[in-house]
C-alpha cells in the first residue's frame, strides 16, 4: 500500500507518517524544501501545476494536511490569507494533480475543522448541521469545496472535521500543562463554552479507519463522543496534574489581547461523531479523563 502524505512534519502528519510506516505501507512525503530522504517529493502548495501527476498516480490513498496553524497570532489581513492561502490553495494544487494522474488515486482524506459550525452553545451538532458564521465557517467552506473537487473525477472525498487534538507533544495541551503544573490553570472567561477534542491517538487511528472505508464520504467529524465545557476540561487538566486551577480570564481581557481569534476561545461547539460510530469506529480514550491520563502519564504511552 502506497500513500501520498501532505503536512507530514506536523503533530497529526508526524504521527500519522510513523503509524502508517510502522504498519508496512510506503508513506510519500510531500515537502516545501527539496527532498532529504527517499519517499520525498517537493512541491509548492501555494503554485498550481507545481505537483507532477506521476508523483501521486497509482497511489493507494492520499491525506491532505497541510495548513498554517489557526491559533498562532492575531488575524490580521495578512494572516487570514495566508491560512486560506495554506488550506484553499494547497488542496486546489493537489487536486489539479489528483484529476491529471494517469491512475488517479480512489480517495483523498483532506483536512478540514469544526470551525465549519461556529458557535452553537449548548446544542449538539453532528455532520449534518448547516455552516455557521464567521471566519472560520467561511474558511472551512472553501476549503470544503476545493477538496470536493477531486469527486467529478471518480476520487471518493472525505474531509477530516477535526476538533482539538490532544497530545502531549504539540498544540493546546503541550501549551497548558506547563502553566497548570505551576498551579497557573485558567479557565477562559465564563468556561461554559463546549470544546470538541480528540486524542492523537484516535485521530490517527480514525483517519487510518477512514482510508479503508469506501462507503464513507464528504465531512467527517473526527471529535471524541462527549465534548466538555471549558470549565470542565479545565478541571480535568487540574485533577490529572494534582494541581488547583483557580484563575480566570475574563473575556474583554482576552479580545483585547488577542483580537478576532480570541472568538475561538470564547466560543464554542459541542461536535458529535456520528458518520465514524455509526461506521463502527471505537475510540480508544472516549472521556476526557481517560484521554489525559494517557497523553500526560509517562508510562502510558498514548501512540
Amino acid at each position: 500500500m502506497r500513500v501520498v502524505l501532505s503536512g507530514a512534519s506536523g503533530l497529526i502528519g508526524t504521527a500519522l507518517a510513523a503509524d502508517l510506516a510502522g504498519a508496512g505501507y510506503e508513506v510519500i512525503r510531500l515537502v516545501r524544501r527539496p527532498p532529504r530522504a527517499a519517499g520525498e517529493i517537493q512541491w509548492d502548495p501555494l503554485t498550481r501545476g507545481s505537483l507532477d501527476p506521476a508523483a501521486v498516480s497509482g497511489a493507494d490513498g492520499v491525506i491532505h494536511l497541510s495548513g498554517a496553524p489557526i491559533a498562532e497570532g492575531r488575524w490580521t489581513d495578512a494572516r487570514k490569507a495566508e491560512l486560506r492561502a495554506s488550506r484553499v490553495q494547497s488542496t486546489s494544487t493537489l487536486v489539479q494533480a489528483l484529476t491529471a494522474a494517469e491512475v488517479r488515486p480512489p480517495v483523498l482524506l483532506c483536512g478540514s475543522a469544526i470551525g465549519w459550525y461556529g458557535d452553537t452553545g449548548d446544542r449538539a451538532v453532528d455532520e449534518s448541521a448547516p455552516a455557521g458564521s464567521g471566519f472560520l465557517a467561511g474558511l472551512v467552506g472553501d476549503w470544503e469545496a476545493a477538496a470536493g473537487q477531486a469527486s467529478t473525477a471518480g476520487i471518493r472525498v472525505a474531509n477530516l472535521r477535526t476538533g482539538i487534538v490532544l497530545s502531549r507533544h504539540g498544540g493546546m495541551l503541550a501549551r497548558l500543562t506547563p502553566l497548570f503544573r505551576l498551579g497557573l490553570g485558567t479557565r477562559f472567561g465564563a468556561g461554559g463554552q463546549y470544546t470538541s477534542w480528540i486524542t492523537l491517538t484516535d485521530e490517527v487511528r480514525a483517519i487510518r479507519f477512514l482510508l479503508d472505508q469506501s462507503g464513507i464520504d464528504g465531512p467527517v467529524n473526527l471529535t471524541a463522543p462527549s465534548p466538555v465545557t471549558n470549565a470542565e476540561l479545565t478541571a480535568a487538566l487540574a485533577r490529572t496534574l494534582g494541581r488547583p486551577a483557580l484563575l480566570r480570564i475574563p473575556g474583554p481581557l482576552l479580545r483585547a489581547g488577542l483580537g478576532e481569534v480570541s472568538s475561538e476561545l470564547l466560543s464554542g461547539a459541542r461536535v458529535l461523531p456520528r458518520k465514524l460510530q455509526d461506521a463502527g469506529f471505537v475510540f480508544r480514550y472516549p472521556d476526557i479523563a481517560t484521554a489525559l491520563t494517557a497523553e500526560l502519564t509517562p508510562h502510558r504511552p498514548a501512540a
